[in-house]
């Protein structure tokens, strides 16, 4: 039995609110269980040098934790002066996943920036807030075609991530904390609607897992990601429906 009582195969409740943020773009607040970050897409009619002149746009991702988004309180990561090797890690992993969906060329010589910031943490902070982040995307996307700043949509697809792990329990989906604090095998799969993959991200806590494990891992991966696929699509068509 799970410590949440949960199913091997059960994600825990999820919602997506949009239009959380009034100011940006495109917004997202995701909720996972007891997991929540707000995914915020703002557009710029610039690019970094390296792609100036070049006729392509770029997105990005920055990733933080507020203070007492954990059970105890972490100090602002600007109060030190600079990053944590794991905010670098996580916001570049957010911002692959959502290029790798993007017509950039189709863009244009815009930049968007996508702000996930956690506000509750209970495990899978990082596949919530790429799953948010697309939603966001999605949203800002839509509002460049709505005023005719895009012709056309430049997405390739949707793109959601989900963690799974070897627990006590055995193979499980969507990992809260205590499960992830103390899984023998924890991973993240970052996966595409049309089943392919963006990356996969396995770590051994204790001592290697099988091949056999880690395709169970895989397949409850897929069952988690098609309902984070659903939950966008009702999200987006919720928003542009009003």
């Amino acid at each position: 039995m799970r410590p949440s009582g949960r199913l091997a195969n059960q994600m825990r409740t999820i919602s997506i609110e949009t239009g959380f943020a009034h100011h940006a773009e495109g917004s997202a607040l995701i909720r996972v269980g007891n997991t929540e970050v707000l995914c915020t897409a703002s557009v710029e009619n610039r690019v970094p040098p390296f792609l100036r002149g070049k006729g392509t746009g770029w997105v990005t991702a920055e990733y933080g934790m507020l203070p007492r988004a954990t059970h105890t309180r972490g100090n602002r990561e600007a109060a030190k002066g600079k990053q944590s090797g794991r905010t670098q890690e996580i916001q570049r992993l957010i911002g692959r996943s959502l290029r790798s969906v993007v017509d950039l060329p189709a863009l244009g010589e815009m930049s968007i920036t996508l702000d996930c910031d956690v506000l509750n943490a209970d495990g899978g902070t990082r596949c919530a807030s790429i799953t948010g982040a697309w939603v966001a995307l999605r949203l800002a996307l839509g509002k460049l075609v709505a005023t005719n700043v895009l012709r056309q949509l430049p997405l390739r697809g949707q793109v959601a991530a989900v963690s799974c792990g070897l627990t006590a329990a055995g193979p499980v989906l969507d990992l809260d904390y205590v499960e992830d604090s103390s899984a023998a095998a924890d991973t993240n799969f970052v996966l595409t609607a049309d089943r392919r993959i963006v990356e996969i991200q396995g770590t051994a806590e204790e001592s290697p897992f099988t091949e056999d494990s880690f395709n169970e891992l895989f397949a409850l991966a897929r069952q988690g990601v098609s309902v984070l696929f659903e939950a966008q699509t009702e999200a987006v068509n919720r928003a542009e429906n009003r």
